[in-house]
C-alpha cells in the first residue's frame, strides 16, 4: 500500500468520474493514479486531460494494483454494489456515487462489507457539500431555526431526461427515474439539514406520462425509437418523521412547467426559516435566512463563494482514511436514503402509506 500520508486513488467510470478527479485535485493528501472504464476513447481523453498516469479497460485489473488505496465508483447504478463489494474485498476504501444501490439488500451488503473489512465507505451526496447548504447547516446547528417542524425539498426539470432509451430510463439498470437520480439528493439534503431524524411513514405517487411518450429529453441528448422508458419522470412523497416533523419531496425529469433545472430546500422552524434555491446549478444568491431582528421580520442573504461539492466529499473521505474521522456522507446514511427511496417506490406502486 502507499504512504500513510498520501491516499492513492483509482477512479472507476469515465462519465461522472471527472467530477471525482476534480474533487481529489483539491486535496493535497490524495493522488489519482488510475482510471478504468469500458469506453477506451473517453478514458484516454480524460486521463490525458487530468494527467492520470494509468488506464484500464477492466476495473478488476485496477483493483489488483497494490499501490491503490481507495477507489471512486462512478459506474451505472446497477453496478454500484458489484463494484463496491469487489473493491472492499480487494482492500480498498470506497466513495460510491449516488444512489448507493438498487435495493436495500444491496446497500446493507455494502455497509456490512465495509465494517467487516474495516474500510471507509462514503456516498457522493455532493449537493450537501455546497456552501449554501453548509452555511444553512451551521445556522441550524447554532439554533437559528429552533425546532424544524416542516420542510420541502425538490429538484424539478422541464426538459431533463438524461437520454431516453439509455440505461437511465430502464429500471433494471437504473432502479428508477427522476426520484432515484435527482430526488435522492433532495432526500439526503433535507434529512441531513434536519439532523437525520428517523422516518416513520411515507405516502407517495410516481408518474411517467411524458417520458414514456418520448417527450422531455435533455437538450444535449438524443433518442431513436423504439425505446424503453419504464421509470418515473415525476415523483412526489409526503414523509412523516418520528420527531413529529414532516417533509415533502418532489423530483422531475420532465414537466410542462416554469422549471429549468432547479433544486432546493425550504426549512420551517420555530425560531426562523431557511431556503436554498439553485437555478441551473448556480452558486450566487442561492440562500436566504428568515427571522426577526428587533421584533421586525428580516431576510438575510449570506455572501458565499462557490465550493466544488465533490471536493468536500473527497476531502472528508481522505480525512476518514488518514485521520480516522467519520466519513461524511457515510455509508450508513447512504443505506438510510436507499430505504427511503425504496419505500417511496413501494408506496407509489401499492397505492398506500408505507410504515418504516
Amino acid at each position: 500500500m502507499a504512504s500513510e500520508t498520501i491516499v492513492n486513488v483509482g477512479v472507476i467510470g469515465a462519465g461522472v468520474g471527472f467530477l471525482h478527479i476534480e474533487g481529489f485535485a483539491t486535496e493535497p493528501r490524495a493522488n489519482v493514479v488510475a482510471l478504468a472504464g469500458l469506453d477506451t476513447d473517453r478514458v484516454l481523453a480524460l486521463a490525458k486531460k487530468y494527467g492520470v498516469p494509468r488506464t484500464y479497460a477492466d476495473y478488476r485489473e485496477l483493483l489488483e494494483q497494490p499501490d491503490i488505496d481507495a477507489v471512486s465508483v462512478c459506474v451505472p447504478n446497477y453496478l454500484h454494489a458489484e463494484v463496491t463489494l469487489a473493491a472492499i474485498e480487494a482492500g480498498k476504501h470506497v466513495i460510491c456515487e449516488k444512489p448507493m444501490a438498487l435495493s436495500v439488500a444491496e446497500a446493507e451488503q455494502m455497509v456490512a462489507a465495509a465494517a467487516a473489512h474495516q474500510r471507509v465507505l462514503s456516498i457522493a451526496f455532493s449537493q450537501r457539500s455546497r456552501n449554501d447548504c453548509q452555511a444553512l447547516k451551521r445556522h441550524v446547528l447554532a439554533g437559528g431555526l429552533g425546532d424544524i417542524y416542516y420542510a420541502r425539498a425538490s429538484w424539478m426539470r422541464r426538459l431533463g431526461i438524461p437520454g431516453i432509451g439509455s440505461w437511465f430510463t430502464q429500471k433494471r439498470f437504473s432502479g428508477g427515474g427522476a426520484l432515484i437520480d435527482l430526488g435522492v439528493h433532495m432526500v439526503d439534503m433535507a434529512l441531513w439539514l434536519m439532523g437525520n431524524p428517523r422516518v416513520q411513514s411515507i405516502s407517495a405517487a410516481t408518474y411517467n406520462h411524458l417520458g414514456a411518450s418520448g417527450y422531455g429529453n435533455h437538450p444535449n441528448r438524443t433518442s431513436v425509437p423504439p425505446f424503453v422508458f419504464d421509470v418515473d419522470d415525476l415523483a412526489t412523497a409526503f414523509i412523516r418523521l418520528e420527531n413529529g416533523a414532516t417533509l415533502h419531496i418532489e423530483a422531475s425529469w420532465a414537466t410542462h412547467s416554469s422549471a429549468h433545472d432547479d433544486f432546493g430546500v425550504k426549512l420551517y422552524g420555530t425560531r426562523g426559516g431557511g431556503e436554498i434555491f439553485v437555478h441551473n446549478y448556480g452558486y450566487e444568491d442561492t440562500l436566504q435566512i428568515f427571522g426577526d431582528i428587533g421584533g421586525a421580520p428580516a431576510d438575510i442573504r449570506p455572501r458565499l463563494q462557490k465550493l466544488h461539492g465533490h471536493a468536500a466529499v473527497a476531502q472528508s473521505f481522505v480525512a476518514a482514511i488518514l485521520d480516522g474521522k467519520p466519513a461524511d456522507p457515510s455509508g450508513q446514511e447512504g443505506l438510510d436514503r436507499v430505504r427511503v427511496i425504496d419505500a417511496i417506490y413501494r408506496s407509489a406502486s401499492e397505492g398506500r402509506e408505507i410504515l418504516l
